[in-house]
């Protein structure tokens, strides 16, 4: 039944891409949110009803990652259908260069009106790809997206690219979205349950809801124009939470996204478990719309889940962490119930500016100076730090306790290993010996408004050797390990 299932939607895509006009798509892109935050993946207090209603519309997906915790070369991957040290844009405020593939430009030459409205934060040349460029208007970028749906060309199909600047801190409260009170937000163990990291979390998480009530008012346009039926949504994140232990890092508080995926009438609802790689996007969007997929493009489309949940594309998942603003090279491969990190930098704080700013971090450098962290909230401030570290993500949901020196996991670990080298090998993945400098010397001193103002200066601080360039990845298009 489920082979059938599949092979009719597969028809059904076929022949809708032949059809006038053909499938149209939105993309909706959130800044800096995790999957646990949204009401239908089972936060308690956080609204968001319109994703929830587009998730029992279509279909929800438990497994999907990012390719990198960060936000500019995560977007730089989903728009090149690349991993971070292949688009040739690693690390933090890296761009994508001239001559990478770009997915919309594809949807463009055959026709497509293309749009980007919101945070851009790709670089110029990404911006050929769209026929219009907009910033956005309003603190999470989002009050053009339905005027800009309103006034596209209809004699055509069309590809909107809407990515919100909700939920980067710091946060900002207006009438879009409810106001949460700090004592019902959900504190993770890696944080202090503090006043400060509980105002910070409500901030937060009206800008999750405000993100969903522009979501919902596209689809609100788009019903009044007649044309939600053939309209493909997408909703997702570039990468996880903006405080400590979530964006930048590889646990699944960083690279766990939400993923949603809706056309309504044509994806049975349902729930799948199924791995989804935020490259995974590109292929897909122009498998969907009957367009071939360049040999550049290292995803993989994820058209048979659409028709099937049970489906499976891939068995496994790379994620990086790069330069952002601190040197980084940590790599990391989620499988089975698993998930395996490599720190070839071990011996530095592995920093995020998120430690150092504001409320939250705030209270773990104040805890760390009492004495009081345990041992989980110590794991922002590791130095040195573990060279591997092994999760059991069913048993450890937060990924607390490293099993990697666990000699009952020894073959689990040399399964992690061997795919990782591999994928380092095959996709030309390198560790760059002159690396971008770190902006700022981290300390216990180092915090606050001092870190902002001098991350302002960031556009002089000169970018050096990246991951993967001594190998030329950039011209590498192998997508390493996919299926066991």
């Amino acid at each position: 039944m489920k082979k059938l299932t599949l092979i009719l939607f597969l028809l059904c895509c076929a022949a809708v891409s032949k059809a006038e006009p053909p499938l149209n798509f939105i993309f909706f892109l959130a800044d800096d949110i995790s999957q646990e935050d949204i009401g239908c993946y089972g936060h308690p207090s956080i609204k968001t009803p319109n994703i929830d209603r587009l998730a029992g519309e279509g279909l929800r997906f438990d497994q999907a990652y990012v390719v990198a915790s960060s936000c500019s070369p995560s977007r730089c991957s989903i728009i090149t259908g690349r991993y971070p040290h292949n688009s040739a844009a690693p690390e933090l405020r890296s761009v994508v260069p001239n001559g990478q593939v770009l997915f919309p430009k594809r949807l463009q030459n055959a026709g497509y009106y293309t749009a980007i409205s919101g945070k851009l934060h790709m670089g110029p040349y990404a911006n050929t790809a769209f026929d219009l460029v907009s910033e956005g208007r309003g603190p999470g970028a989002e009050e053009d997206w339905v005027e800009l749906v309103q006034k596209r060309p209809k004699n055509k199909p069309f590809f909107f690219w809407f990515a919100a600047k909700d939920a980067h801190r710091p946060g900002t409260v207006n009438d879009d979205a409810p106001v949460y009170d700090p004592k019902d937000m959900v504190v993770p163990p890696y944080m202090v349950d503090g006043p400060k990291t509980r105002y910070d979390l409500s901030t937060y998480a009206h800008e999750v809801s405000r993100f969903d009530y522009y979501i919902g008012l596209v689809v609100e346009e788009l019903e009044k124009q007649g044309v939600l039926d053939n309209t493909v949504i997408i909703i997702t994140a570039d990468n996880g939470r903006p405080f400590p232990r979530a964006k930048t890092r590889l646990y699944d508080s960083g690279t766990k996204t939400p993923f949603v995926v809706c056309h309504r009438g044509q994806i049975e609802p349902g729930v799948t478990s199924s791995f989804v790689n935020t490259i995974d996007i590109a292929p897909t969007v122009l498998e969907l719309a009957g367009v071939d997929k360049p040999s550049p493009i290292q995803g993989v489309s994820f058209v048979p889940i659409l028709g099937n949940p049970a489906a499976t594309i891939r068995d496994m998942i790379f994620t990086e962490h790069n330069w952002h603003l601190f040197f980084a090279h940590e790599r990391m491969v989620r499988f089975g119930d698993w998930l395996y990190i490599r720190n070839n930098v071990p011996d530095k704080e592995n920093s995020a500016y998120e430690t150092y700013d504001g409320g939250a971090g705030l209270e773990l450098v104040a805890a760390r100076k009492a004495g009081t962290l345990t041992e989980a909230q110590k794991n922002v401030f590791w130095n040195p730090c573990p060279e591997e570290e092994l999760y059991h993500v069913g048993k450890d949901p937060h990924q607390i306790h490293n099993l990697a020196a666990n000699p009952e996991y020894v073959q689990i670990m040399q399964q992690a290993r061997g795919l990782l080298l591999q994928w380092t090998e095959e996709t030309g993945d390198t560790i760059p010996e002159n690396p971008t400098k770190d902006f700022v010397k981290v300390s216990d001193q180092f915090v606050g408004e001092g870190c902002r103002t001098m991350v302002k200066g960031q556009a002089r601080h000169p970018k050096r050797e990246r991951a993967g360039q001594a190998a030329g990845a950039e011209k590498i298009n192998h997508s390493g390990p996919i299926r066991f």
